[in-house]
């Protein structure tokens, strides 16, 4: 996979390091900035429907994850720890297609999504909601595809 880069001696997964904005905007090699905190925004988007499912963080290691193993593997800012999306729901999320921004501090990932949802509170996708602008106290219910 060429998103890869480059592989250690340990034949794991690293990154290109980030050497100036022509290679971060127009080289072909993924060079990840992740945040103060070492994370980097994930949005899940399901591959069929083109609906978003979730937003979640991605660590180095857990993004080093998702790439080899081609399922979503995320960051837990709760649990603090590596969250292997469906590794105990069930609600696998296989990556099909991993894109990245102009700077590379975010990535979409197109999933097939197993289990029934995305949502934590057994919805489809955690953005069941909508707001409307003018008022953005006004929260309204999507109608669900079931």
């Amino acid at each position: 996979m060429p998103y890869l880069a480059r592989v250690n001696d340990e034949s794991h997964a690293c990154f290109a390091p980030r050497l100036d904005k022509k290679q971060i905007e127009d080289g072909l090699e993924f060079a990840p900035k992740f945040d103060e905190h070492g994370l980097l925004a994930a949005v899940a988007i399901d591959v069929h429907t083109r609906e978003p499912l979730m937003l979640a963080w991605m660590n180095r290691e857990s993004l080093r994850l998702t790439l080899e193993k081609g399922e979503a593997v995320y960051w837990s800012r709760s649990r603090q720890e590596i969250w292997h999306k469906g590794a105990t729901s069930g609600q696998i999320q296989k990556v099909i297609e991993m894109r990245t921004d102009c700077d590379q501090d975010a990535v979409i990932l197109y999933v097939e999504q197993a289990g029934g949802g995305a949502c934590h509170t057994g919805r489809n996708s955690c953005f069941y909601r909508s707001i409307h602008p003018g008022s953005p106290a006004a929260l309204r219910f999507l109608q669900e595809n079931d």
